[in-house]
């Protein structure tokens, strides 16, 4: 499922994630390494033509992680914790390569990245929202593809 796919079925959370996406321009992607250990870098957004895209930096180590095994987490960059309103947010799927074509012409034409690059399309297997509901509740709300959002509470 891309991110369209995910506002369809789960608004009111695509919105506040994209809001979440939207408020700082650097979030941070992990990646898995050759050696199956994690890799956390920085990295831009874009959501274009209503799905959630990749753009990385030739040769870089975090597009050789994505080609060798697709699987990815993307969290929202938290900023200075002044501006956690609407909570922290996580995406985790896979990321796609787009070769030369009508959609990485697309994204070319609206965001203009630096050429040239490596365009990753998400497909997307899990949002998760979490923030503090009042002083009691430590709230997760997870989406997953075709099953509704779920809260789940602690104190």
């Amino acid at each position: 499922m891309d991110w369209t796919d995910f506002r369809a079925a789960a608004p009111g959370l695509a919105a506040l994630a994209e809001e979440r996406f939207g408020a700082y321009r650097h979030h941070v992607l992990a990646t898995l390494r050759g050696d199956g250990s994690p890799r956390t870098s920085g990295l831009e957004v874009r959501f274009v033509g209503g799905r959630l895209w990749l753009g990385l930096m030739p040769g870089s180590r975090k597009a050789a992680d994505l080609r060798r095994d697709p699987r990815f987490t993307l969290q929202a960059n938290p900023g200075d914790g002044a501006g956690m309103g609407g909570g922290d947010v996580r995406v985790g799927g896979r990321a796609l390569e787009v070769g030369d074509g009508p959609a990485k012409a697309a994204y070319v034409e609206e965001v203009e990245p630096p050429q040239p690059f490596h365009l990753f399309r998400t497909e997307l297997t899990e949002v998760v929202r979490t923030y503090v509901e009042g002083d009691t509740y430590l709230v997760a709300q997870v989406w997953k593809p075709g099953e509704p959002v779920r809260a789940l509470r602690r104190t």
